[in-house]
């Protein structure tokens, strides 16, 4: 896609997009553009609807965005005129940014343009969407210059469009070793250093929750470390950690599962957010160092997989009594922070994971499970979700709730055996392994990272956790 700005519509021809906010239904007064008037009677903008109308060749389309609009909105409006009007689409389409859009809006539009290209079907025969072709030009019709929000509108669709892939993608396709290489691929091309610990490696490391994890399966585990610095970066940079749930499928391991396994190559969503967060972090050369560990590993079921009432060994160097194969994912994560904070140690931690049916069961698929010991990052995610539609609301990490994971024959254990309170115990088993770090949020997005919604007949992915780490880090 070439993006060019224009000052008028003289001599233009292609399609024509028009943001129109919301006017009164029995207005007298019509909407009108560039000569056109549409009658507010058949039009007044509200909110998710759009209206077309042609004139001499062109075609105008006018997207209701209501009498308010914000950023998770504007992005859903446009990404729908993009998914559904293609065909109306010719090799040039100019968009008229009113002035009263902001940087951020501008931002939200863009970026729902391009993930409108997005289509769910891999491996169909289908026609390249016209936004992506070599030739497809979008004509920027505005007295402003956004050209900064517009390049980084396309850096963030790029990572998002990239992780909808990974999470969409059969895990026939999306194993341990794809992801794996996937990052070393990002990292060579986006400049960010990965390592990454086989299995054989990761016994030597004595990394045994993640290695109980991963040895029911022919698919072998990978431990992935990335680590990114900006070029020409001064002293004294911030340091963040990420860790994120790389779990490519998750059969239940022994405690199989009983319902819902179809969706389980969604399992890594969470690592597939920090993977798509260094891809824009290191696109944006932000100004911060970050490190970041995606454990991956397929939970299977095999003579070879860990047993419930087992008790494994930690990188931590903590015994863990397994009283449920199907919470695994904590067990990597365990690992993972452990990992992070002896070697790297961190000034910031965020872990994400699709971690409990828990989470989904309190907030639905609204918002992520925020849990974290420090207030300034818990507002601070919070505030920065609710400006681009990531949403996250706090729980608490009371010490009421160690009883959860107390075990009598090892130092912790991953589940509760209670059908309450099942996110929270998840994060108190986690808060185990950080060593009481100053600043640590973790964040469970089971019911945001993969759902329904206009865009597809069946669940994918949603990207969640993209944008809101990478502005998170941003903003520190």
């Amino acid at each position: 896609m070439k993006i060019i700005k224009i000052d008028s519509l003289e001599n233009f021809s292609g399609t024509v997009l028009v943001p129109v906010f919301e006017t009164a239904a029995k207005d007298l007064v019509p909407i009108q553009f560039e000569g056109l008037e549409i009658s507010s009677r058949l039009f007044s903008g509200k909110k998710d609807t759009y209206y077309l109308a042609e004139k001499n060749g062109t075609i105008f389309i006018f997207i209701g965005l209501g009498k308010t609009t914000d950023y998770k909105s504007l992005k859903t409006n446009f990404r729908r005129i993009a998914f559904k009007e293609k065909d109306t689409f010719s090799s040039n389409v100019s968009l008229f940014l009113p002035d009263v859009f902001t940087e951020e809006l501008v931002e939200a539009a863009i970026l729902g343009l391009l993930l409108g290209t997005y289509n769910l079907g891999h491996y169909k025969k289908q026609d390249t969407h016209p936004f992506l072709n070599a030739d497809f030009i979008l004509q920027i019709l505005s007295a402003n210059d956004f050209s900064k929000s517009i390049d980084k509108a396309i850096k963030i669709a790029r990572a998002q469009l990239e992780i909808f892939s990974l999470v969409d993608l059969p895990p026939n396709k999306v194993t341990p070793k794809f992801l794996a290489q996937w990052a070393q691929n990002k990292g060579n091309h986006y400049g960010f250093d990965v390592k990454v610990l086989g299995l054989e490696t990761a016994k030597q490391e004595n990394l045994g929750a993640f290695v109980a994890v991963g040895k029911g399966s022919e698919n072998e585990a990978q431990f992935v470390i990335m680590n990114y610095s900006p070029k020409n970066a001064e002293a004294n940079l911030k340091h963040l950690g990420l860790v994120g749930k790389g779990i490519t499928f998750d059969t239940g391991g022994l405690n199989i599962k009983t319902s819902g396994m179809v969706h389980m190559k969604c399992d890594m969503a969470g690592g597939a957010a920090v993977l798509g967060a260094m891809q824009l972090i290191a696109d944006l050369q932000l100004p911060v160092k970050v490190t970041a560990i995606v454990p991956c590993a397929e939970n299977s079921v095999d003579s070879k997989s860990f047993l419930p009432s087992d008790v494994i060994h930690s990188y931590s160097g903590n015994t863990i009594e397994i009283i449920d194969t199907d919470a695994e994912g904590r067990l990597v994560l365990a690992d993972g922070l452990s990992y992070l904070i002896k070697n790297y140690n961190p000034e910031y931690i965020v872990d994400i994971a699709t971690l409990t049916g828990s989470s989904v069961a309190t907030f639905g698929y609204e918002c992520a499970a925020l849990f974290s010991n420090n207030e300034v990052i818990s507002k601070k995610l919070q505030e920065i979700g609710e400006k681009i539609g990531e949403r996250l609301w706090p729980l608490p990490l009371w010490d009421d709730y160690k009883k959860d994971i107390e075990s009598d024959i090892a130092d912790v254990k991953n589940f509760s055996g209670k059908p309450v309170a099942g996110a929270i115990s998840a994060a108190k088993f986690l808060e185990f392994f950080t060593k009481e770090h100053k600043a640590w949020a973790h964040l469970d997005i089971a019911g945001v990272a993969f759902g329904d919604d206009e865009f597809a007949k069946s669940k994918h992915a949603t990207a969640y956790g993209v944008h809101l780490l990478t502005k998170f880090i941003e903003n520190l």
